[in-house]
């Protein structure tokens, strides 16, 4: 049985190593707080020492950290991934992160006789927890062949979406226009309230129209209940959008939108502190207009309506 590594549990990372767990893997994880692994470790999860140990004894890395410069840290180090390194292993790359740090770490890795993909997720923390959450794999074919089997593990659809980083470009732009959308909800939603509008009927008014979206029918209902509690945080959103305007920029486009969003959430995390959840972004309307955007019946958690099933390759 093929031994898999994950190095970090924050709040995505648990859910896909814990999804690891539930169907059968033979796993080892590490995080900087041992605490976060006690619930794997409980159910028969390994714990690695070091980046370096769980490396020379795992087939499969998968590191799922919070920024490039950590992921830099966990395979570079004295104790990293590098040093425990070989032929033959895999270093999955699940972070939302920078396509050249992926490109530059990958050559590190080609050195060891090792292959890498970056296999990135989008779809939300409530369908990291129950397996249904889409993930994109970028590698060469035979990498994604071998990742496949635990990749469907832990998502429901895969997309192979082309060579080494075209996953990490992929994951930044749906990043982006869920903040785009995260932000036009919040003034959406605001506008309604200060309009007298019942926020119950405008849930749904924009659910079933045109102006629906995947964030509208997720966030909208935390935002409405006032826990604004999705798991992610400003900071994040703020990397995010900075990391797809780095593409932009490489690209040689000239945007409008993408400025404007980075500007709103470096103000949104100089009010209400960069650990505040995202969704709060709205606070910058509420606030100087006396608003208050919350209606009875709305949940304070999202939970996926799906059951898990098995994972598959989407083919185009």
């Amino acid at each position: 049985m093929t031994k898999i590594g994950f190095i970090g549990l924050g709040n995505v990372g648990a859910k896909l190593s814990g999804s690891l767990l539930r169907n059968g893997t033979d796993l080892m994880v590490r995080d900087l707080n041992k605490d976060t692994a006690a619930p794997l470790l409980a159910v028969g999860a390994l714990w690695a020492d070091s980046p370096k140990q769980m490396a020379e004894m795992c087939d499969v890395i998968i590191t799922c950290l919070p920024s490039p410069t950590i992921s830099a840290a966990v395979i570079e180090a004295e104790d990293g991934v590098l040093a425990g390194f070989g032929p033959g292993k895999i270093w999955a790359e699940m972070s939302t992160t920078d396509e050249t740090e992926i490109h530059r770490l990958a050559a590190l890795i080609a050195k060891t006789g090792g292959r890498s993909v970056d296999c990135p997720v989008s779809g939300g923390c409530h369908r990291a927890a129950t397996g249904n959450i889409s993930i994109f794999a970028g590698c060469s074919r035979d990498v994604f062949d071998d990742m496949l089997p635990h990749l469907t593990k832990m998502g429901r659809r895969i997309l192979h979406t082309g060579p080494l980083g075209s996953a990490t470009v992929l994951k930044v732009v749906t990043n982006y226009l869920a903040t785009a959308n995260l932000v036009s909800v919040a003034e959406a939603l605001s506008t309604c309230a200060a309009a007298g509008m019942d926020l119950k009927t405008s849930y749904e008014a924009i659910k079933i129209s045109s102006g629906t979206s995947f964030v509208h029918e997720t966030e909208s209902q935390v935002i409405l209940n006032g826990s604004r509690d999705i798991s992610f945080t400003m900071d994040l959103v703020l990397k995010d959008v900075s990391l797809f305007a780095d593409v932009a920029k490489r690209a040689g486009l000239s945007l409008e939108l993408a400025p404007l969003l980075v500007d709103i959430f470096k103000d949104g995390i100089a009010r209400y502190g960069e650990r505040e959840f995202s969704p709060n972004i709205i606070r910058r309307i509420e606030e100087p207009a006396g608003l208050d955007v919350r209606a009875d019946g709305f949940p304070a958690d999202i939970e996926d309506d799906e059951p898990e099933e098995p994972g598959y390759e989407v083919t185009l």
